[in-house]
């Protein structure tokens, strides 16, 4: 049997969401990029005729802290895959009564509370200024809520706020993010998001509800303990998501997140680097 060592669909998510028996042809291999090696190795697989990439953002067995996620590893390496398109899972706290634990949430738009993570690959020597005002893709977020809401779950569009961490906010952050008119807040949609424009690869969120952050005086402080406790139900949900998704990507469409350095690279062509040109080559496409 050949394993092919490609795939269209990019899964970034936790380990638990990996179910070997769901698809075909599965094997592991190793990628290195340009900006380190990934969170850990990349699984192959096939479903439906799709070929599927699967990565544990923060490796197996969870050792990876959000602030120490290899992001451009991560997206680097699936672009090399030839990925067009990436789900990517996240467990989120609600900041809304009507968001409930074991809710799902396509996100729409982000607000970057982040501090200390690289979300460029253009640095060095180029300077990139991509749009980002619709951070996420329109389609396969369309998509996403079309299945999600088809399964009867509670389901809902909103604004993410991606925080630092590890640590949760205190009281007064949680308060804030609230009167801002936020919706979720997690630790790991940004910079991915960021960087798979920049790679022009199509990029949606499932984000599912785990607690009520801090704010709801009515329920008990978060704990780790509520968090992985629906962490483990909301897994099964993203599963079927999944499962409903992938044969339905349309991977021929065209769409704006394929064009989004189109124009957007300012350096003169002579001023690049060579070595930052090279760096950068699967991405610039023969652009500069």
């Amino acid at each position: 049997m050949i394993m092919q060592e490609k795939a269209e669909i990019g899964i970034i998510g936790g380990s638990g969401l990996y179910d070997q028996s769901i698809f075909e042809n599965v094997h592991e291999i190793e990628v290195d990029t340009p900006f380190g090696k990934p969170s850990d190795k990349i699984v192959l697989g096939a479903f439906e005729g799709r070929g599927v990439a699967f990565l544990a953002r923060h490796g197996q067995g969870h050792r990876i802290a959000p602030g120490e996620i290899p992001a451009r590893a991560n997206i680097y390496a699936m672009k090399s895959l030839g990925v067009t398109h990436i789900i990517s899972p996240s467990a989120v706290g609600s900041l809304k009564e009507e968001l409930r634990p074991l809710d799902v949430v396509i996100p729409d738009q982000i607000f970057d509370r982040t501090r200390t993570r690289a979300s460029t690959f253009f640095e060095g020597g180029i300077v990139c200024h991509i749009g980002f005002k619709d951070p996420f893709c329109e389609a396969l977020s369309n998509l996403l809520l079309e299945i999600a809401s088809g399964m009867k779950k509670r389901t809902h569009r909103g604004t993410y706020v991606c925080m630092e961490g590890p640590q949760f906010s205190t009281k007064a952050e949680s308060l804030f993010y609230r009167s801002c008119g936020f919706d979720i807040i997690g630790m790991t949609a940004l910079p991915e998001a960021k960087l798979a424009r920049e790679a022009e690869i199509c990029y949606a969120t499932i984000a599912t509800v785990t607690d009520y952050d801090v704010w709801h005086e009515a329920e008990e402080d978060v704990t780790i303990e509520t968090v992985i406790k629906n962490v483990i139900k909301n897994e099964e949900t993203v599963k079927e998501i999944l499962k409903e998704a992938i044969p339905r990507i349309p991977l021929d469409e065209d769409c704006e997140c394929r064009h989004a350095l189109d124009n957007a690279i300012v350096t003169a062509r002579d001023a690049i680097p060579d070595e930052i040109r090279s760096k950068l080559d699967l991405l610039l496409r023969g652009r500069v």
